[in-house]
């Protein structure tokens, strides 16, 4: 499984997306891949990826966007 999180600075819920991701690929041979907003990509870009985006974070497994923190913690 490959996760990848898009996030930001000052966000509880890509911190909490970012451990649930870190102690999945302890656990299994997942990778993850964590980009920040203003460093890896910017509002448009990240627009451009998820469209109807309007929180933090967004989060995509295997390339398949499946929302944010809410979806995330189903998996």
């Amino acid at each position: 499984m490959i996760i990848e999180i898009y996030g930001k600075d000052a966000c509880s819920q890509c911190e909490m997306a970012l451990y649930k991701a870190q102690a999945m690929v302890q656990e299994n041979t997942n990778k993850l891949t964590y980009k920040k907003l203003g460093v890896d990509f910017n509002r448009e870009e990240l627009l451009e990826q998820f469209p109807t985006a309007r929180t933090f974070p967004q989060i995509k497994i295997d390339g398949v966007s499946i929302g944010g923190w809410t979806e995330f913690q189903k998996i």
